[in-house]
This record gives structure tokens, sequence and C-alpha cells, in this order.
């Protein structure tokens, strides 16, 4: 399953027909494995993947299923103008954006802590009976709380919020599917960054395809993938070595002090 290409609407007026990317791009050609959609704040690279996340009916990772997601409601008109070309049509995969994974963590404690309280409350009205009748009594919920331990590595809640991010990614990045992930890596380091970009690659490598919006250069430099760049309002393919961001970083590393001092 891949998604080939996204066919854009005609532009017009109100957000998000107005963006101005749509007066000169009408098709947007995606990457088999990996595309990276970079460029300023405000150019449009969250629109174009939450737009593209409503059109594919992806599951979500968000507070609500993109369904009865609020904070979409004024993009589904634009959504649902897209047209998508797919080899194969499919549902599977995961919109995430960086906002999305708190809400996720503690909607996953609450259910996990109210799983245990059920347990528990089995547990104290079986408590003259046989312990494998207690236990029998207790599994249908303390069996999908430690399913849910196992699949993440153990507690999300329990380790930093980069760890956690990671463990969550290392489950959710299976096999074959769209994943549409928005700045992913605000919550990591340069180091788990890397970790990222790892993992990322095992997941093509077992046919997972990924459109991903981007500010850190360690994910635009991800092997082989197709960089798309929002400037000058235009969504044109562009060079590692070309993008703004790695050339600033790149004139930043090579003199710190002497940088800041020309701010």
């Amino acid at each position: 399953m891949t998604l080939e290409r996204v066919g854009l609407p005609a532009p017009g007026q109100g957000y998000p027909w107005s963006l101005p990317l749509l007066r000169s791009t009408s098709t947007i050609a995606l990457d088999p494995r990996v595309t990276l959609l970079v460029g300023e704040n405000g150019s449009g690279k969250s629109t174009l993947i939450e737009a593209i996340a409503l059109a594919t009916e992806v599951p979500t990772a968000g507070a609500h299923d993109l369904a009865h997601d609020p904070t979409l409601d004024a993009l589904r008109p634009f959504a649902a103008a897209l047209r998508l070309s797919w080899t194969a049509r499919s549902r599977r995969g995961l919109f995430l954006r960086a906002e999305d994974y708190f809400g996720y963590v503690q909607r996953h404690r609450t259910q996990q802590a109210a799983l245990r309280r059920e347990a528990e409350r089995v547990a104290h009205e079986a408590a003259d009976t046989f312990q494998l009748e207690r236990e029998r009594r207790m599994a249908p919920f303390l069996g999908p709380a430690r399913a849910a331990d196992a699949r993440y590595g153990g507690d999300l809640d329990a380790r930093s919020h980069g760890e956690s991010f990671l463990a969550f990614f290392r489950a959710r990045l299976g096999g074959r599917g769209l994943y549409l992930l928005d700045e992913p890596e605000a919550a990591l380091s340069p180091l788990r960054q890397l970790a990222l970009v790892a993992l990322l690659r095992e997941a093509t490598e077992r046919g997972a395809q990924f459109v991903i919006a981007t500010h850190a250069p360690i994910l635009m430099a991800f092997p082989g993938a197709t960089i798309l760049q929002l400037a000058d309002d235009e969504l044109l393919p562009a060079r590692f070595d070309d993008l703004e961001a790695v050339r600033t970083l790149r004139a930043f590393l090579s003199d710190p002090d002497g940088f800041i001092r020309r701010l």
C-alpha cells in the first residue's frame, strides 16, 4: 500500500484555501518510503499533514478520533477536496502531532488505572474464593493492562518524556501502512532523534510509508528521503545540503560565539 500522489484543490478565500502554495502547486508526489515536508512556521506543513490524515482516515493518537476532533473542523471541507492516488487503498498506519502525545499518555494512564481498580474490586469481592478463581475473575482487567505494559516495554508514564515517546514509536510503527507525523522530534534530544531515524528506517524495510513535517536537520538527513521544501509560496524538491535549516545549523556550529554576536 502506497499513497502515490495528493491532488490539491484550487485556491480560494479563507483558511486553508488561501494557502499561498495552492497558487503554484496542484499535485504532491510522495515517496513510497519517506517524504519530508520542511519550511518555516506558518508555511503550511502541518495543514497538509492534517488534511491528508483526514482524507486517508488513518488511526490517530490524539484525544479524539479524526471524525470527532474539533481542532480539525476547519480543515474538513479542504480535506474532502483532496484527490488521492494509491497503489492500493488502506487505512492502516498512524497520524501523530507532537502535541497529541501528551493527551495519549494521559488517556493511557487513566485506562490502565481503571483496569487495575476493577481488578482490585473483583479480588476484594472474591476474597473468599480459591486463588485460581480470583485470578480467573481478575483476568479480563489485568490481562489488557499487562498487555499494554508489554506492548510499550513498561509503564509509559514512568519514563522521561523522550524515552516514552520512543517506546510509543517502537510499539506503533508496524509494517505496511501510512504514517503521518507532524514534528515528531519535538520531545526528543539529538541522540533520541537519531534513535527515531533508526526506527523509521526499520519500519520502511517492513513496508511502512512516512510523510513527516519537521524542523530537525537530523530527520532531514534520512537516507534516500524525498525532501519537499515550502518556501517562497512554492513546494519544491530540495537537496539536504541546500536546506536553510541545515545551512543555518552548520554556520552556527562552525562559530557559535561569532554567530550569536552577529544576531
